[in-house]
């Protein structure tokens, strides 16, 4: 189907997008355009003016110093899927980037549009979670920072204002032994997933957790951050037990509806075994 007609905006600056966003209420920004297109051609949602990035410079970039990730929102996933260095430094990261539709949307999709959509079945949003991101936007009004737990707001919304775009992605990186992975579990390659978990640990010595982070996604209306499941973890051994605990924890937690893929009885458990399995893949890598 045909998305309906709408008007193509190309500006040059972040700036002069604020101020086009100001001017037209119904406008829409437009990154990579993998998840918005998509929607416009069922014409549920309809924009009458889209506003491009792509004319943007200086939006596209991965920076990796020895504290802090910084992601520019243009960065196309296919970028952070096959960056070496966040494969060593953010394994979650690039695990997650390497699950995303196919190759096609993922050298097209960027880690801006995937959050910002705010699609409640998105492979970032979990993951910037987990990692405690912090989101950098600007408006007409200047900047301002929202921390990931605070973005997401509901189904298709985040904690952004209409006139405001996002500029940066940023995250902290672990400071010593860290391991981390991104568990999705869907019906047949190419379907929507019915659950996803992003686990990443931080280790203070041995197997011992000083710091966690658990999020999952494709279980209620919005990604969802498991901060009872991190805070347990805190101070145990990584091992079996810790393991069932969490999982039963993550499954109590999420929000499921049923649907024709399942009921809720099923997305729960969906949700306790796709933890046991990320729990499974740290304890490999960490021996």
């Amino acid at each position: 189907m045909r998305t309906q007609y709408f008007e193509y905006l190309a500006p040059s600056s972040i700036e002069e997008a604020v101020k086009m966003l100001k001017e037209y209420e119904e406008a829409k920004i437009l990154a990579g355009g993998q998840s918005l297109i998509p929607l416009l051609k069922t014409r549920i949602t309809v924009f009458p003016y889209l506003v491009s990035l792509s004319s943007i410079p200086g939006l596209s970039y991965i920076s990796l110093d020895k504290d802090k990730l910084r992601l520019g929102p243009m960065t196309v996933v296919s970028d952070i899927e096959y960056s070496g260095d966040l494969m060593k430094r953010l394994p979650v990261l690039t695990e997650a980037a390497s699950q995303i539709a196919d190759p096609l949307v993922r050298n097209m999709g960027t880690v801006g549009g995937n959050v910002s959509h705010a699609d409640p079945s998105n492979d970032m949003p979990p993951v910037m979670l987990a990692l405690r991101a912090r989101f950098t936007v600007q408006g007409p009004s200047g900047t301002r920072e929202i921390r990931a737990s605070d973005f997401f707001v509901d189904t298709f919304q985040t904690a952004m204002n209409h006139d405001e775009i996002l500029r940066e992605i940023s995250v902290d990186l672990p400071r010593g032994r860290s391991a981390g992975t991104y568990v999705k579990f869907k019906k047949r390659a190419g379907d929507f997933s019915l659950g996803t978990v992003a686990l990443n640990v931080v280790f203070e010595s041995g197997n011992t957790v000083k710091e966690a982070g658990i999020a999952v996604a494709s279980l209620g209306p919005k990604p969802l951050e498991i901060t009872d499941a991190e805070e347990y973890l805190r101070g145990k051994e990584l091992n079996s037990n810790a393991a069932e605990h969490v999982a039963r924890i993550v499954s109590e937690r999420v929000e499921p509806v049923a649907d024709y893929y399942g009921d809720v009885d099923f997305k729960r458990r969906i949700a306790r075994a796709i933890t046991l399995e990320a729990f499974r893949r740290i304890n490999v890598k960490v021996g």
